[in-house]
């Protein structure tokens, strides 16, 4: 199947007078310095749009996981950042520790999410010193949404799960670059949640110990990051209760491979078929 062919015609001729109005809130405190710029001038703005956002957009990967039990919330990430083929880095910090009860992840555009969890972080401070009490873990994926579904559209890439714990309990949200805001008790994220959620499938329970569910937080990222090429580095594991978030866990994923396979025969991609 053939690329699609951008519209180039703007090129031919000078741009006419053609503006869009930008909007005036879209931050509290910040202004725009002109209320209008201008347009490519091609017969369809849209479907211009939509192509050049894929003609730059870059490849990335991660794999992030949230999941609720008896015991409170586990977080668990990797470390890898890449665009495309090329790893920028092993040391990414995915976990955005917004206030001592409140956690974010990171999986999509780093600076897009980076920038907006820490906006959320600014309000979520500003919310504890107007009322006297922290906010809730709803509230705070509401703003974080509410974000999201103000630039909907404009090329962000942020797909990150809110948890945290409140006098409500715990809660765990996942919210998108496209608005969706979703209330659930696992949540995988990122190009390796396919292979994370195998695992999570297969052993999570609700009544689980600690100990078992920061296991299996640790193990589901070590197998995504074993067969999705873009996440790997460090698995980190985040325990949240209602004392707040304690960072349980932080492994290279190249000495659990090791830990959880101690001879090469034993991984399932070395297995013989047994007829």
């Amino acid at each position: 199947m053939g690329a699609a062919m951008l519209d180039l015609s703007m090129l031919e001729s000078a741009p006419k007078a053609c503006s869009r109005q930008l909007p005036q809130d879209l931050l509290p405190g910040v202004g725009a310095s002109t209320s209008s710029f201008a347009l490519p001038q091609v017969q369809d703005i849209d479907a211009f749009e939509r192509q050049v956002v894929e003609c730059v957009k870059p490849a990335h990967g991660t794999t992030t996981l949230g999941f609720m039990f008896q015991g409170g919330i586990i977080v668990a990430v990797d470390s890898r950042a890449s665009m495309g083929t090329y790893i920028s880095s092993q040391t990414v910090k995915k976990v955005i520790e917004t206030n001592p009860y409140l956690l974010g992840t990171m999986a999509g555009g780093a600076a897009d999410c980076s920038f907006w969890h820490r906006t959320l972080g600014m309000q979520c401070r500003l919310y504890e010193l107007n009322n006297g009490k922290r906010i809730t873990v709803t509230a705070a994926s509401k703003i974080f949404a509410n974000y999201m579904f103000q630039y909907k559209g404009m090329g962000l890439s942020v797909g990150s799960m809110i948890a945290g714990w409140d006098p409500q309990g715990p809660g765990l949200y996942y919210v998108d670059s496209d608005g969706q805001r979703t209330k659930g008790q696992v949540f995988s994220v990122g190009s390796g949640s396919l292979y994370a959620y195998g695992v999570l499938d297969e052993g999570y329970t609700w009544d689980m110990s600690v100990e078992d569910a920061v296991e299996l937080g640790q193990r589901s990222i070590y197998h995504a990051t074993f067969r999705d090429a873009v996440s790997g580095g460090t698995v980190s594991v985040y325990h949240v209760t209602e004392k707040g978030w304690t960072k349980v866990r932080g492994e290279d994923v190249g000495e659990l491979h090791y830990k959880y396979y101690k001879a090469p025969e034993d991984h399932p991609c070395n297995g013989n078929l047994q007829l």
